[in-house]
């Protein structure tokens, strides 16, 4: 017999205990950071309070007997929780001051940013997605017409957008303040930063869901009987967006914890702010304040993500009573995708044949001309050679570790019930504390980014596989399709995976531009590969002291990001793999036992049990509404 609709819902005991179990985990891997990373703390300590110091055998024991190091790791993190449960989250290993107070005044710093990057976020995909909405409302062809416009602003990199607001809108125009945290009117340029690239990859995932939700029969129903399009367009947003509320809930806790680089541009005294600090000087009380704050955030953030998706659906996943599921048209036909790929290929092709490492200081940022298509760098270096030979070792990297991240997020996304948990867990670190812990275990090398970042990168995938499945599950007609005698197997080889690996595969080419700057972002932080390697997160770290002088040296190789980014989106369109259908006129040679068998051919098999009768507004109105 079929479970029921009930059991698609966590129990929340076995949840709790499993997030408590991986929160620990990391709580305690951060508490070996030092040891595991083979330095000696007291070193690094004396180093961070006064850097002129001889360490010699006498300072390097002050430091352990005051710090109680010679305890050791395991006795130290014992001893931390312990004071952590009576409200003492200890004392600074650089400064000396208490930890708790200067964690909450930087996480609600944080907390404050982020509410007006995530309403700048929300604005940006609305506008993303205005143009389909529009067509759906008025019963036209819903097709997503916004995908290169939404990828250039989805792989803008945050420090660069952060370094360009900052330098023409704050120091040039002086429209608006550059650095400090002093009034609302700080909060402007920083939000922008974070907000428009997040918001931006929104609007292409809610573009991408909304044509099968105005494509269904509830909608075209409601459309033929005359219903007003603007109610149509709400009831397809409120279809389409629960599959989309864990991903925003990602996003709460990466605009919280992950914007390290904003808030170093702009001077805010934020919480990813202070964790990186704190992990770069292996002061282990704030980099496990810091972090435990971001676990707590996250998962506070994603129970509200579930809990507003069940609201949003209302009785659909107790009953069952999903009208239908998202079913992908044909592939898009579209030229844009070979027009990229052409014009990144030539830059490519001819970026190879140049040396990328030749220096000529007395061409020294000079601006594009014959001989440097792109210009050169600060050491004379021609940009094009660089861009063309570091496309090999970054896309490389980006499609192996995008690879890995979607198979990862499918498989995991299968069993939401085990990588809820883990999902909010692995997202609460942000990529460079994933990077430093990566480097402590396996130790500093070319290949230590890509296992930092694709330690983290899953999570979204895993998140969208996951919300897409329970609605998925909840669907009328996979109910009536199991009480027919289908199998798990069928199910998920025929139903399942053709309904959401082609949303999750589109999803993780989004995200190919951004894994692409944090492999080379880690990298610059001396995690990975060092300069002279070109890779194009480098060149842009380079280059960016010298974008006011030689803007250039910047637009290459965020250009080709960007390129990168639209390339990605415009190919995704045609990502789609439609559910077998069998064959009619002709019987099939074998019958799996996982494929259901008529009710009216094999009696026998009949359930039980008829299923509970579908809504009656299942033709007419939206899910969730009343007719």
């Amino acid at each position: 017999m079929s479970p029921t609709p009930r059991s698609l819902i966590s129990r929340p005991g076995p949840t709790a205990l499993w997030r408590a179990v991986l929160a620990a985990g990391v709580l305690c891997a951060i508490g070996l950071l030092p040891w595991l990373a083979r330095t000696d703390p007291a070193l690094t300590v004396l180093k961070a309070r006064s850097a002129d110091r001889d360490p010699t055998p006498e300072a390097l024991a002050a430091v352990r007997d005051r710090l109680g190091l010679d305890a050791g790791p395991l006795r130290l993190l014992g001893r931390w929780l312990g004071d952590l449960a009576h409200g003492d989250a200890g004392h600074s290993w650089i400064s000396g001051s208490a930890v708790l107070p200067s964690v909450v005044q930087a996480l609600g710093v944080s907390l404050l940013l982020m509410a007006v990057a995530l309403t700048a976020a929300l604005g940006t995909a609305a506008l993303v997605c205005a143009r389909t909405l529009w067509r759906g409302a008025a019963g036209r062809p819903t097709g997503s017409r916004t995908g290169g416009v939404a990828a250039t602003l989805a792989s803008l990199p945050e420090f660069l957008t952060a370094s360009v607001l900052a330098t023409v809108v704050g120091v040039q125009l002086g429209w608006l303040p550059a650095l400090g945290w002093y009034g609302p009117q700080w909060l402007v340029l920083p939000a922008l930063a974070l907000g428009v690239p997040a918001g931006a990859l929104l609007g292409r995932l809610l573009g991408d869901a909304l044509p099968g939700a105005f494509a269904e029969p509830w909608a075209l129903a409601a459309s033929a009987r005359g219903l007003p399009g603007r109610r149509i367009a709400r009831q397809a947003l409120r279809r389409s967006f629960p599959g989309l509320l864990p991903n925003l809930g990602l996003f709460v806790v990466g605009l919280t914890g992950g914007s390290v680089a904003v808030e170093q541009i702009f001077d805010i005294p934020g919480l990813g702010r202070l964790t990186l600090q704190a992990a770069i000087a292996q002061d282990l009380p704030v980099l496990q304040a810091g972090t435990l704050a971001l676990l707590l955030l996250a998962a506070v953030a994603g129970g509200a993500a579930r809990g507003t998706a069940r609201l949003l659906l209302g009785p659909v996943l107790r009953d069952g009573a999903l009208a239908s599921p998202h079913r992908p048209g044909p592939p898009a036909r579209s030229p844009l995708p070979f027009a990229y790929g052409a014009v990144l290929l030539g830059v490519v092709v001819a970026g190879l044949p140049r040396d990328p490492l030749a220096l000529d200081t007395a061409a020294r940022l000079r601006p594009p001309s014959w001989a440097h298509p792109f210009g050169t760098d600060a050491l004379g270096r021609d940009l094009l050679a660089r861009v063309g030979h570091g496309a090999l070792t970054t896309l490389a990297l980006a499609l192996a570790v995008s690879a890995a991240a979607l198979l990862t997020g499918v498989v995991l996304g299968l069993v939401p019930r085990v990588s809820g948990a883990a999902v909010d867990t692995v997202n609460a670190v942000p990529p460079v504390l994933a990077g430093l812990l990566v480097a402590g275990v396996a130790g500093s090398g070319p290949y230590t980014p890509a296992l930092a970042v694709a330690a983290v990168a899953w999570a979204p995938l895993a998140a969208h596989a996951g919300a897409l499945l329970t609605q998925e599950r909840a669907t009328a007609h996979l109910a009536a399709t199991r009480a027919l005698g289908a199998g798990p197997l069928y199910l998920l080889r025929h139903e399942l995976l053709p309904a959401v690996l082609p949303p999750v595969t589109r999803h993780a080419l989004l995200r190919l531009p951004g894994v692409a700057l944090a492999l080379a972002s880690l990298g610059f932080l001396g995690l990975g590969a060092q300069p002279p390697s070109p890779e194009w997160g480098l060149l842009l770290a380079e280059n960016l002291p010298y974008a006011e002088r030689a803007p250039w040296a910047v637009l290459a190789p965020a250009a080709v990001l960007a390129l990168l980014g639209a390339l990605a989106v415009s190919a995704a369109g045609g990502v789609r793999l439609p559910g077998r259908r069998p064959r009619r006129g002709r019987p099939a040679r074998r019958r799996s036992r996982q494929q259901p068998r008529h009710p009216s051919r094999h009696p026998s098999r009949q359930p039980s049990r008829q299923p509970e009768p579908a809504a009656p507004a299942h033709g007419t109105a939206a899910p969730g509404s009343a007719r």
